[in-house]
């Protein structure tokens, strides 16, 4: 059977369709309170679907969305997908030089925003080729009542916008009649998305993705990963991350929107309404990046809640410290499973349920992802318990970025007639097939001929008692080839601590390679707007210094 044959039918909303119809009255998602069932989500995203069409907008073309977490996000997403349009999902916290590019670079003529940032999209709308902006309120879609309460009391943010013939409220845009002849689209060859992620040049690049490269990695999730551990039409799942990033919006999916499950919808990541909501809605699903896990540990009122619906937590975006996961082992009594994916790639690796997981295991590839670990300099696969470069190819999905042909050639790479995508992560797989993270290949810090992985170090600087928070970056020095420098966070009752004795703990622990050399103190870390620690940033800034100071010697 061809690959086209296998995936006729699967499009992006294939399954949110079926499970429409099959448990209509099953509520799809809780927002701030307010339930939408299957149906209700179903008829709004096909109404908004049909206003599209009626403004305009045909299939392929791109339509950014530029929204937190809501109900707006996930009718736009779905109605966006079932006229053949192209989502180009952005953070809500980008500046107008951020959102500038990605419009012009994505060709979009139209943007989906909030008010509070409705600024922004009409600052840039001149420069760029927009044609249209469709603005909503983060309380739009909430009963009257409600929002005259918010409001009221100065709970929900709001922000001003012009009322011109080029801008729509959203909610308007839901009284048409829906949407009832199907766009045909070829899962394969039809765009879904595009998506961005950090440039090596400086820009971000964007990722297109066919509707077959989604549904195959969330179907493996739901079948083969999920499986008979989740109760179809019957479990919840929270989403915290924003479903502007792969990871979120695949656990969505497949946990959700695809099952016929209930899913809590966070617009910002609260702890304490985080807490509230498993609590109250008896949450058995969870995701959440590293960091998440570590507020939640050390939240001073976490034991006024019940947490025991809690059965499956993944964690993905960075790498997961053992030090969490050996205190929300012994906190919950149950693991956390890992998460390894990237947005060219999609999801790769998972954690498999129904057994204790490795905690330094990224899990085990996806049936739609085929993995080897190469020796970066010949390409040449290692052996088993070997340290490589982890390449990543699936017949599924689109292997390009988004008009950059050079990135697209700096990042791909052809073995055995099959073209690869290079992670830009060191793994080694164990005698078990599972995959062991390393290290980012840009992250390794080579000292006196040592190769000294940075996440190894700032794990055991955050297992101190006085450190939340390490960055360990590589210094270049011409006689080490580099030198180990910490930079740490320590909690705000900490006193005394010094220097010294950080790398003395270190020295405890670490073989004498890789103890830092230097530590600096300061009161945060550079963090990408999705969490993820960029040490690049501070490397960076690093090396600006020090050819700073040499040009002044």
């Amino acid at each position: 059977m061809s690959i086209k044959t296998d995936l006729e039918h699967e499009l992006t909303f294939t399954r949110f369709d079926l499970m429409s119809e099959k448990y209509p009255d099953r509520t799809a998602i809780i927002y701030l309170g307010k339930r939408f069932t299957f149906s209700h989500l179903k008829d709004l995203s096909e109404r908004f679907a049909a206003s599209l069409i009626d403004m305009g907008i045909q299939k392929g073309d791109r339509v950014l969305l530029y929204i937190p977490n809501s109900p707006q996000w996930v009718i736009s997403f779905l109605g966006i997908q079932k006229i053949g349009a192209v989502l180009v999902p952005v953070s809500p916290i980008y500046t107008a030089y951020e959102l500038e590019y990605m419009i012009k670079d994505s060709g979009a003529e139209t943007v989906i925003c909030q008010d509070t940032n409705f600024c922004y999209a009409q600052e840039v709308f001149a420069a760029t080729g927009l044609k249209r902006i469709i603005v909503t309120n983060l309380a739009d879609l909430l009963p009257f009542w409600k929002r005259c309460v918010g409001f009221l009391f100065d709970k929900i943010p709001s922000g001003k916008c012009t009322k011109k013939g080029n801008i729509f409220p959203f909610r308007s845009l839901l009284h048409r009649d829906p949407l009832r002849l199907p766009v045909p689209l070829d899962p394969l060859k039809d765009l879904s998305y595009i998506l961005y992620t950090g440039g090596t040049t400086g820009f971000p690049k964007g990722v297109p993705g066919n509707h077959a490269g989604m549904t195959s990695y969330v179907n493996d999730v739901t079948e083969d990963v999920a499986g008979s551990h989740l109760k179809e039409g019957e479990d919840v799942y929270i989403a915290i991350n924003p479903l502007f990033h792969i990871m979120a919006l695949g656990l969505f999916m497949s946990l959700g929107l695809n099952k016929g499950n209930c899913t809590v919808l966070m617009p910002v990541p609260q702890v304490d309404a985080i807490l509230e909501s498993i609590q109250r809605y008896r949450v058995r699903w969870f995701l959440g990046v590293p960091a998440l896990y570590r507020m939640i540990l050390e939240n001073d009122r976490l034991d006024r809640y019940d947490l025991n619906s809690l059965t499956y937590c993944f964690s993905g975006g960075d790498v997961l410290p053992l030090e969490v996961f050996k205190r929300w082992k012994n906190r919950f009594k149950i693991p956390i499973y890992q998460v390894y994916g990237s947005t060219e790639a999609g999801h790769v690796t998972y954690s498999r349920l129904g057994k204790e997981p490795n905690p330094e295991s990224i899990g085990r590839p996806l049936k739609s992802r085929e993995c080897i670990v190469v020796n970066p300099a010949t390409l040449r696969p290692v052996g088993t318990e070997e340290t490589g470069e982890l390449l990543v190819t699936s017949p599924y999905t689109l292997k390009q970025y988004w008009k950059k042909p050079q990135e697209t050639e700096r990042s791909y790479v052809t073995l055995n007639g099959k073209l690869y995508y290079r992670m830009g992560d060191f793994v080694r797989q164990d005698e078990n097939g599972e995959l062991v993270y390393v290290e980012r290949s840009a992250d390794i810090i080579k000292h006196k001929g040592y190769r000294v992985a940075a996440s190894e170090v700032e794990a055991v600087l955050q297992d101190h008692p006085t450190v939340i928070g390490a960055c360990v970056v590589g210094i270049p020095d011409p006689r080490a080839g580099e030198r180990i420098k910490a930079i740490v966070v320590l909690k705000e009752d900490a006193r005394g601590v010094t220097g010294g004795e950080l790398i003395k703990w270190c020295r405890e622990r670490l073989a004498p390679y890789k103890v830092p050399g230097y530590i600096e103190f300061r009161d945060m870390l550079p963090k990408s707007k999705v969490g993820k620690l960029l040490r690049r940033e501070i490397r960076d800034e690093e090396r600006r210094r020090i050819q700073k100071e040499r040009k002044a010697i």
